[in-house]
């Protein structure tokens, strides 16, 4: 899910919560022929990954979900994840010409999301950002997060919400 954007359409199918996220670079209103969706994009099960899981039943609301899936999503632009292969990014444009930050290269891009991370961590503070990186960014299950920080049982769902807040509020959501 690196480098997409939400399109705001959040739909339940045969179990699974599933959003329309366009691919980074894409102009979310552009259409290719009259088709529903955009020219590049991707329909993603939102309840794959542990946030999801947990909106979806009712254990975090929207407005943690979406500070949750801001982090991860600058996690991911900037590349902090371990890769174990060479990196087919497309090679960097030369001479061309820019307007707005929108247009970034690459490189830009990706030292903008790690400076954004680095600022979202910092004030999460050392108290919660453990429990955000592992759950969010690292994909972890709660409780395997919550063995690993060597916490009881169902502690880990409660400092992630207070973590959540605190992103939520850092990223100025609304609610």
């Amino acid at each position: 899910m690196a480098g997409r954007q939400a399109t705001g359409s959040i739909r339940a199918e045969a179990g699974r919560l599933l959003a329309e996220r366009v691919m980074e670079g894409e102009t979310p209103g552009r259409r290719v022929d009259g088709a529903r969706r955009p020219a590049r994009s991707v329909t993603v099960n939102l309840g794959e990954s542990p946030l999801g899981w947990l909106l979806a039943r009712g254990l975090i609301d929207q407005r943690q979900f979406d500070a949750g899936e801001k982090l991860r999503a600058d996690w991911e632009r900037a590349n902090l994840a371990p890769s174990l292969t060479m990196r087919w990014d497309a090679a960097p444009r030369s001479g061309a010409r820019r307007g707005s930050d929108d247009h970034l290269e690459p490189t830009e891009r990706q030292t903008a999301a790690r400076q954004r991370f680095d600022a979202a961590m910092t004030a999460l503070g050392r108290d919660l950002n453990d429990i955000a990186w592992r759950v969010i960014c690292s994909g972890e299950a709660m409780p395997m997060a919550e063995k690993a920080l060597g916490w009881p049982v169902r502690s880990g769902r409660l400092v992630l919400r207070l973590a959540l807040d605190r992103l939520a509020d850092y990223y100025r959501l609304p609610g």
